[in-house]
């Protein structure tokens, strides 16, 4: 086993803090990975992690050895994209983070065309309920919503988008339009329960002036597909984004509410760690990206 291969295998595992985590991840078995690590420490003679039943954690050698190979491994890397970038076919593996439902929605099919233009390119897409660190991880890429938190990374905007509150026809026939935010208190409101946010509290703004509501109803959920079905469904009002009901509020399946005022940013950008942003595969792909969400017909 070379040093390289080491310092990738160390890497990851310490990545994950779990065997089983980075044997899925390298596709082999966890006793696999488990007997590579054992003949790295017994090469170097130090023991670079200490093992529990949960849970694995680096000794001071590890940290060591992790901090001074991450280094190596990044200037491999800019070494290979220096490299390819002279036969202008981009190459190698990129790790994508993505939310579950967009993920699933408009960046799954992206990459299916993508992978079929550029075959020399391998994606890894990893969907999550909620936002995962780039640096920690390991992603080459994050597709986010709203601001971006960390002045630490890039950001692309990848595609426009608003949150837009309403409902079905059939609801609003039984219970009438809301006028102003605070008429949403009266209402049946179907909350969606995610990240560590306060669920069922509304911001809306109108020029300078901003409005807090605090919604209800019987209906709440941590999947914004099922929280979209049941406004189609007509058992109440949500608040979902433009890209995911586009198609309904064309069919007028869906009617917006309260329109002069606005909910927060929802622009969805792709980020990226400052030292990948030379690098061909990823401007190749976030170009890719850009343009198919914004191609007619596959935001609705």
């Amino acid at each position: 086993m070379d040093g390289f291969s080491d310092l990738n295998l160390f890497s990851l595992v310490a990545r994950h803090r779990n065997l089983a985590a980075a044997a899925r991840e390298l596709g082999v078995t966890p006793p696999a990975v488990s007997k590579r690590l054992a003949q790295l420490e017994r090469r170097l003679g130090v023991r670079l992690m200490n093992r529990t039943t949960r849970r694995l954690s680096l000794t001071p050698e590890g940290e060591v050895y992790l901090s001074n190979g991450s280094r190596i491994l990044d200037e491999l890397s800019e070494l290979e994209q220096l490299v390819t970038q002279s036969r202008g076919e981009p190459a190698g593996l990129l790790r994508v983070n993505a939310s579950f439902g967009f993920g699933r929605a408009r960046v799954a099919p992206a990459v299916s065309e993508f992978i079929a233009r550029y075959p020399a390119i391998k994606i890894l897409l990893q969907l999550t309920d909620r936002p995962m660190s780039l640096q920690e991880e390991g992603f080459d890429i994050g597709i986010r919503f709203g601001e971006v938190p960390d002045a630490r990374v890039n950001a692309r905007l990848l595609l426009e988008n608003r949150r837009i509150v309403c409902a079905s026809p059939e609801y609003l026939a039984r219970h009438g339009k809301p006028s102003v935010p605070h008429d949403l208190t009266r209402h049946a409101c179907i909350v969606l329960r995610e990240n560590e946010s306060a669920y069922g509290t509304w911001h809306f703004a109108r020029g300078k002036r901003t409005e807090t509501v605090k919604v209800d109803g019987a209906l709440s959920c941590n999947d914004g597909s099922v929280v979209l079905r049941w406004a189609l469904e007509g058992r109440g009002i949500v608040v979902r984004s433009q890209w995911e009901i586009e198609g309904h509020l064309a069919q007028a399946e869906l009617i917006p509410l309260l329109a002069e005022w606005a909910l927060p940013d929802a622009n969805i950008h792709a980020i990226y760690l400052e030292r990948n942003q030379l690098s061909m595969k990823l401007r190749t792909f976030v170009d890719f990206l850009g343009t198919y969400l914004r191609a007619p017909g596959k935001v609705a």
